[in-house]
């Protein structure tokens, strides 16, 4: 057992290592790697009820990334983008893909309907890295990549109630959609009285203890709750975790939530897609490659062809527009947890042959996308497609300010720089741990936050980056938080200024030390106030007093470091 573990490991590894080398997603590596380790290749593992359980575990944090995104503010700001553009492409796909499916397949005609859906979700894991990676997901093209992205996961909430009426166990819609109406009002009801009584009273007491471990066990103690209870209801439990993610996303620490809980999400939808791999019946598929073939062909085309027209009617230029389509183009997770779920739920809408089948096209689908998105972009570079363009930032099509100026802490020196800020009408956002500071800081009308500094995910959800960022403020009191706090923004922004609180002249030494452009001692500085006030009385010239505390000043306060050391 050992032995295959290491083996597994050192695949994933090579993998890993060099599809990011060549630019391609994680997502193709974990693919190949289930594949590799499967039964049918190396035989390291079998597709036992662990690895689906550790899947399922995938799907869920997925759900809850997911749920985690979609908060009402900025469905209400994106809501022509993910209204117009999703729901166009979606139809646009499934009416091009319909009556393919129906004359080519001896499905029902609610069966094919399903499938033409089902193959209309794009992958929201690989397509949100692939913009990341690509750092593209803050431009005009990524804004409403994702905003497809964002109404296909809206989307599948309905589907998923209306499996039976796919399976052809009911064909009264009429009934369906009032029963689907009544539940997510129900849900919505739900989510509202469970995060403002029980929630966010909660996760306050939790954040005064400022325990990572503690807060990180509320978040996965909410979504197992949500998953436990919509599982009661026959829902699916990806669902309870979509719905714990949007009770999240409403609340001060959703950037918090989602930095903390990232690594084990990554981790569980890594298992997830090797699971996936380890899944693919290679012998049948092998015998009926010329079907998987085809369909992955006429599936990438017909989708992008589809994207495309769409994308061109709502006047995307064709640059954008091609990329969008080609990042799309493929199926993803969700269609292949619907079949998943109607394979384990016993709902016959499609022969199960047909169900291997298609899960083998979006699989290979996705596997696809990257290859082709590499190819696109070495046949860009030789100008054989667009010329060399680069990706238009926005900042037009979102209300949010971005800082220029970041302060991490909020206590009095963080409250003061706000205010002067504030004055100055610079845009600046204030970033603190506690939530009792947080809570009274919002309500006296200032920018703060909650989260952790020195965690990178915070900084960077919060507006710091290399190029927008002007300043960097470390009014923190605690010295050794305040220089893993500097430790972290200078891994982001290696060259902004960073002006820092420092209790005394040894924590300003080191911070100077780690890069700080100012790092000014407080007792110092408050003796430096009072003998100032102390030397005006008794007669002394401001100027004198000014040369003599840019002497004491000069090169971090070596001649006071003298006087302490002597004393």
């Amino acid at each position: 057992m050992s032995g295959s573990v290491l083996i597994f490991f050192a695949v994933l590894f090579a993998l890993v290592f060099m599809f990011r080398a060549a630019r391609i997603g994680t997502v193709v590596a974990f693919l190949f790697a289930g594949v590799l380790s499967g039964p049918y290749v190396l035989n390291l593992f079998q597709l036992t009820d662990t690895w689906r359980f550790l899947g399922d575990l995938g799907i869920i944090f997925l759900w809850f990334n997911i749920g985690l995104q979609i908060n009402m503010k900025r469905l209400w700001q994106m809501k022509r983008t993910i209204f117009g553009f999703g729901a166009a492409q979606v139809l646009m796909v499934a009416v091009m893909l319909f009556p393919l499916l129906y004359t080519v397949t001896s499905w029902t005609i609610m069966g094919a309907i399903m499938v033409a859906l089902l193959l209309a979700m794009s992958s929201t894991s690989e397509d949100l890295q692939l913009l990341a990676d690509r750092d593209e997901l803050n431009t005009n093209m990524g804004h409403q990549t994702f905003s497809i992205l964002l109404f296909q996961d809206l989307l599948s909430i309905p589907l998923l109630a209306m499996l039976p009426v796919f399976a052809g166990r009911s064909f009264n819609l009429g009934a369906t959609a009032i029963d689907i109406f009544v539940l997510s009002i129900g849900l919505i009801l739900g989510v509202v009285i469970v995060g403002r009584f029980i929630l966010n009273p909660l996760l306050r007491l939790v954040s005064k203890l400022k325990s990572k471990e503690a807060f990180i066990l509320v978040v996965m103690l909410t979504i197992a709750v949500w998953a436990v209870v919509l599982g009661m209801f026959d829902l699916p439990a990806g669902l309870g975790a979509f719905l714990a993610g949007m009770l999240m996303s409403e609340t001060i620490y959703r950037h918090q939530i989602s930095a903390e809980i990232s690594p084990y999400s990554m981790l569980f939808l890594a298992l997830f897609f090797v699971s996936l791999g380890m899944g693919l019946n290679l012998p049948f598929l092998i015998d009926r490659w010329y079907l998987v073939l085809l369909g992955l062909v006429g599936l990438i085309a017909i989708k992008f062809l589809a994207i495309f027209m769409v994308a061109r009617v709502r006047g995307v230029p064709d640059y954008d527009a091609t990329k969008i389509a080609l990042i799309l183009a493929q199926g993803g997770e969700f269609g292949l947890l619907m079949l998943q779920t109607m394979k384990q739920g016993g709902i016959n809408a499609i022969p199960s042959s047909h169900e291997e089948i298609l899960a083998a096209i979006i699989i290979l689908s996705i596997i696809a996308t990257p290859l082709l998105l590499a190819v696109y972009d070495w046949m860009s570079r030789r100008g054989r497609l667009f010329p060399q363009r680069h990706p238009r930032q926005i900042t037009e099509m979102t209300t949010d300010v971005v800082p220029q100026v970041v302060i991490c802490g909020f206590g009095r020196v963080g409250q003061i720089i706000a205010k002067m800020l504030a004055a100055q009408k610079i845009p600046y956002v204030a970033i603190d741990l506690s939530v009792s500071a947080v809570m009274v800081g919002r309500e006296a009308g200032y920018n703060v936050v909650y989260g952790n500094t020195t965690n990178a995910d915070v900084l960077r959800s919060f507006g710091l980056t290399p190029r927008k960022t002007r300043a960097v403020v470390v009014a923190l009191d605690n010295a050794t938080t305040a220089r893993d706090t500097v430790l972290t923004v200078k891994s982001i922004a290696p060259r902004v200024k960073i002006f820092a609180r420092a209790r005394n002249l040894a924590d300003s030494k080191l911070l100077m030390k780690e890069g700080v452009s100012e790092a000014l001692p407080e007792t110092i500085e408050s003796s430096f106030f009072l003998s100032h006030g102390l030397l005006e009385h008794l007669g002394v010239s401001d100027a004198k007093i000014e040369a003599l505390l840019d002497d004491m000043r000069a090169n971090n306060y070596e001649k006071l470091s003298m006087i302490t050391e002597t004393r």
